[in-house]
């Protein structure tokens, strides 16, 4: 299935539409929160993946510590891997992974992605820079991006967005894709609405906290 870019009640583009304007495989849930933008957004930015249960990122830091593991190396394990981090110390936690910061509009979208073969019983990563992503065509392998996007809704509420886009780079490879997404799609969509589920509690939190500091009128 082919797809256009999505449509933005806010006006313009988005920014996941440069870095994936054209894709075959998608999946994009949605959640409202009791939490203005601002508070929405920075909940989004500050998320710990680490906390999550997000198979395509384990797995990614599971291979990029394989040779290690093969040599009998202890594997350090990060503290962290926060979204923020990707986007403002992409030299840390995030250094040796294949995710990488694609773009980000402060208080309203932030994008990143990696290129893959996940339908790989034993997942192989390839490191793609982000000035190189967006024209990367080499063949037999699936370029995934992802995006949290904040949209106002209501007084004090929001609306948050998690798409998840993949395109891959050649016929056997959308083939190879198409057979995997069949069967982990639904797991996928569980995911998405477990971090969006997760960004909503730490807003949320965070907006009550706010209230409770605010004297009452006298």
């Amino acid at each position: 299935m082919s797809a256009d870019s999505t449509f933005d009640p806010v006006g313009g583009a988005l920014l996941l539409d440069s870095a994936l304007p054209e894709f075959g495989f998608s999946r994009l849930e949605c959640l409202a929160l009791a939490a203005a933008p601002p508070v929405a957004y920075e909940a989004a930015r500050e998320l710990d993946l680490l906390t999550l249960d997000a198979p395509l990122l384990n797995a990614a830091i599971w291979a990029r510590g394989l040779p290690d593991r093969l040599r009998g190396r202890p594997i350090p394990t990060p503290p962290s891997m926060r979204v923020a981090d990707l986007f403002d110390a992409p030299g840390g936690a995030w250094e040796d992974q294949p995710w990488v910061a694609l773009g980000e509009s402060p208080g309203r979208e932030l994008v990143f992605g990696a290129v893959g073969k996940p339908w790989q019983a034993s997942i192989e990563w390839r490191r793609v820079e982000p000035e190189e992503f967006a024209s990367f065509d080499e063949v037999g392998w699936a370029k995934m991006a992802a995006a949290f996007v904040v949209h106002p809704y209501g007084i004090r509420r929001s609306l948050l967005t998690y798409e998840a886009r993949t395109a891959c780079t050649d016929p056997e490879s959308t083939a190879r894709f198409g057979h995997y997404w069949t069967l982990v799609s639904a797991g996928v969509g569980v995911v998405l609405r477990g971090t969006l589920r997760a960004v909503r509690e730490a807003a949320e939190e965070h907006a009550r906290d706010a209230r409770s500091d605010v004297p009452p009128d006298r």
